[in-house]
């Protein structure tokens, strides 16, 4: 029996000898894409690498930067700033206190009452001027007055509020001492150990008081003896 009548399809599917094309195609899809594999790979690699060069580079700058800045401020470049920051500072203080003296004038002049004209005024006229002016001066009296019990009050606060600050802050205000000489001091001690007490006592002998008394106290005796 012949292989055609036993089975056409499968005479179909198999091939007699020569290349199979189609198998060569896969080899070079393969070969290509591992190709395309390996390129790209490369390629990763390589921006990884030129990453870590820019990021090493950047650093390195940052150091060099750092560097340069800490350098920046010589010792003339540290006076001339010094210089130039006092110099500032006194003009601005001197700007405050033109500031503080317009301000005090303007309120003087607001506060000053331009004096009367006393010229060709009668005795009236004079009494009413004499009037407004202690009323105004018995005015400034109790303003002043009222300012200075305000001021007070504020002082005593502020010092009452300071006080308990300081003690929930835990902090000791030290209180003024008298300054001591270390050396006085020292020398005091010093004097102290090499003086030593010396009892003169110790050194004499013990003498009968008796021997030496005089006839009177023993005529005083012996008639006080009589006498009993």
């Amino acid at each position: 029996m012949d292989s055609e009548s036993f089975c056409p399809e499968l005479e179909k599917r198999i091939r007699w000898g020569g290349p199979q094309g189609d198998d060569e195609d896969e080899d070079e899809d393969e070969y290509t894409m591992i190709k395309k594999l390996a390129l790209k790979a490369k390629k990763a690699r390589e921006e990884r690498e030129r990453k870590k060069a820019e990021v090493r580079r950047r650093l390195e700058e940052a150091g060099r930067a750092k560097k340069a800045k800490k350098g920046f401020l010589t010792p003339e470049r540290k006076k001339k700033l010094r210089k130039l920051l006092m110099m500032k500072a006194a003009e601005d203080l001197k700007q405050q206190q033109m500031l503080k003296e317009q301000e005090r004038q303007r309120i003087l002049q607001e506060r000053i009452i331009p004096l009367p004209d006393l010229e060709g005024a009668d005795m009236e006229e004079l009494e009413q001027i004499a009037k407004d002016m202690a009323t105004r001066l018995m005015e400034l009296e109790s303003e002043h007055y009222d300012i200075n019990y305000t001021v007070r009050q504020k002082d005593f606060e502020i010092n009452e509020l300071t006080i308990a600050v300081n003690d929930l802050r835990g902090k000791f205000v030290k209180p003024t001492l008298k300054k001591v000489s270390k050396t006085d001091s020292r020398f005091d001690k010093i004097k102290k150990k090499d003086v030593k007490t010396v009892d003169f006592r110790t050194n004499l002998k013990n003498v009968d008081t008796k021997k030496f008394a005089l006839d009177d106290e023993k005529e005083k005796a012996s008639k006080a003896e009589w006498k009993k």
